[in-house]
């Protein structure tokens, strides 16, 4: 389990870049960043497949294609949407609207798994909900009259993430958590190939004329931060992801990813150039508290009706 936690964190601390990149890379854009970011990741992807513990070896055609669509969908649809909100909104409305999922998919897991007691629960939901409405409140109030038709775009651009992002969450536990789920590092090979086919259909937005345009520290810059979001970003998030997803309840998952929302609220703060205001310092603080709550609570043996519910499903079945 310990090992599922540390990857799990990875994750978070790697795709909590999502919410700066887009902001440091100007001139370019977000469609210039999700090309490359991803077609690095795809290209990483197929050249580790020259060796064979890297292929999609015996992984049955319908898993494949969820593969596929899981990088293509997920991860592309994920990042535009995710990189727009922050352009629009700033940063610190994005990650928290985005850090409603964990509260979401932990609910749906819990109600599919009964992996935890609702009573037992509550608590790191509730803690990770109040955070999240804290921080959330202070941005918004924050915002004056000038800022509010970008600010809800931002809103919308987030809204359409999360709903991405706990689309995926489900789908990507469902494969990994199965009999026959497929070896960790070709399931991530598969979902690179995928983002890097997703990223091909946004080539007419890209801004080619930047080519000639931007300077060399512009492009420089571009260069670096997509190299490191397509191969640390993306090609080790999604095998941390991956390792995180085959040792821990879904649940659990969904409520490390949290983490996400604080990294991110770090680095978007810290490209700012300030200080957390007092309400995001202790939305943040709630935040945390709510992850290392549930991890008190998974890490608990399961109690005696849970046991019993799991019992009688398996009776059932027999």
């Amino acid at each position: 389990m310990l090992l599922g936690i540390i990857a799990g964190l990875t994750t978070c601390a790697l795709w909590g870049l999502t919410f700066v990149a887009p902001r440091a890379i100007a001139p370019f854009t977000a469609w210039d960043l999700t090309i490359a970011r991803y077609g690095i990741f795809g290209l990483a992807c197929l050249l580790l497949m020259a060796d064979r513990r890297f292929r999609p070896v015996g992984i049955a055609t319908s898993r494949v294609l969820i593969g596929l669509l899981l990088g293509g969908v997920g991860y592309v649809g994920y990042f535009v949407s995710a990189a727009f909100a922050v352009q629009l909104a700033g940063a610190a409305i994005p990650p928290v609207i985005i850090g409603t999922m964990p509260v979401f998919l932990a609910i749906i897991a819990n109600f599919r798994d009964r992996t935890a007691p609702w009573r037992a629960l509550a608590l790191p939901l509730v803690l990770i909900a109040i955070g999240v409405a804290i921080v959330n409140f202070a941005a918004i109030s924050a915002a004056n009259a000038a800022e509010t038709a970008s600010i809800l775009l931002g809103i919308l651009a987030s809204l359409v993430a999360l709903l991405i992002w706990i689309a995926y969450g489900l789908a990507n536990a469902a494969v990994m958590r199965s009999a026959d789920a497929p070896d960790g590092l070709q399931w991530t090979g598969l979902q690179g190939v995928g983002a890097a086919i997703g990223s091909l259909v946004l080539l007419p937005l890209a801004s080619f004329d930047l080519a000639y345009t931007a300077s060399a520290s512009e492009t420089l810059r571009f260069v670096v931060w997509a190299l490191v979001m397509g191969l640390a970003g993306s090609w080790f998030a999604t095998w941390c992801w991956v390792v995180a997803s085959r040792r821990l309840p879904l649940a659990l998952c969904a409520q490390l990813i949290v983490a996400e929302t604080i990294f991110g609220l770090g680095y978007g703060l810290m490209f700012e150039g300030r200080f957390p205001s007092l309400a995001e310092a202790i939305g943040a603080t709630l935040q945390f508290a709510g992850v290392c709550s549930a991890i008190a609570v998974f890490g608990k043996p399961p109690a005696l009706p849970v046991l019993q519910h799991k019992l009688s499903r398996a009776e059932g079945l027999e």
